[in-house]
């Protein structure tokens, strides 16, 4: 059995780079189940190369009628991709060089530049469109309830991240989950949070059983 590195969802195509994260977000389909509409995400092994994504994306797209890499590409897995963001930046820059069309999307947790130690978005622009990320939440003490996050400030952390790729000229959305067993976030206390960092508020609806 080999890792599923790419898959698809509704028609549109996923990247699923690593297992590991920085949060234990308590909402996490991870938590319940272990495939996304069939397609195993946890993966065998973390030791796997650019190109080893790149072959299964041109397997998917030789078997697709009509090729499906001329619409939307996610990096979104059962993990933080930015994790593995030397392969993340080889794998985008590859899709923008062969598929020049093709939408280029980042689901984070906004994280990344706290565990690279340094500003890593401006190696992002010009590779990544568009990136979504999780601020969960409209205050720090409510983020670690549900996002479990594996270090201090994580909440800052994220604010800044999601403050920086707007400025980089990023299309940037700040995401959180509602409904998560019966509890209604102050989604209005969210939007100003996003909106005042330069970002978009997205709700996505808890989905019990997931995908």
């Amino acid at each position: 059995m080999t890792n599923t590195l790419v898959y698809e969802l509704d028609n549109k195509i996923y990247i699923n780079l690593t297992n590991r994260c920085t949060s234990d977000c308590i909402f996490c389909l991870r938590n319940d189940k272990a495939d996304v509409c069939g397609s195993s995400m946890w993966l065998k092994s973390e030791d796997f190369t650019a190109q080893d994504v790149i072959n299964q994306l041109s397997t998917l797209n030789s078997s697709a009628r009509p090729p499906r890499l001329s619409t939307e590409i996610t990096f979104c897995g059962y993990g933080e991709p930015t994790l593995k963001l030397d392969i993340l930046k080889e794998v985008a820059s590859y899709i923008k060089q062969n598929y020049p069309d093709t939408k280029i999307r980042l689901n984070t947790n906004g994280h990344a530049n706290f565990v690279h130690k340094r500003n890593i978005v401006p190696e992002l622009a010009g590779l990544i469109d568009e990136i979504s990320v999780s601020l969960n939440a409209p205050t720090p003490e409510q983020y670690d309830e549900l996002s479990q996050p594996k270090f201090r400030n994580a909440y800052n952390e994220v604010l800044d991240f999601i403050k920086k790729s707007s400025e980089a000229g990023i299309k940037t959305t700040a995401s959180v989950v509602d409904g998560y067993k019966g509890l209604n976030l102050d989604l209005e206390a969210c939007r100003q949070q996003a909106a005042g960092h330069g970002a978009a508020l997205r709700v996505r609806e808890w989905i019990q059983n997931g995908y």
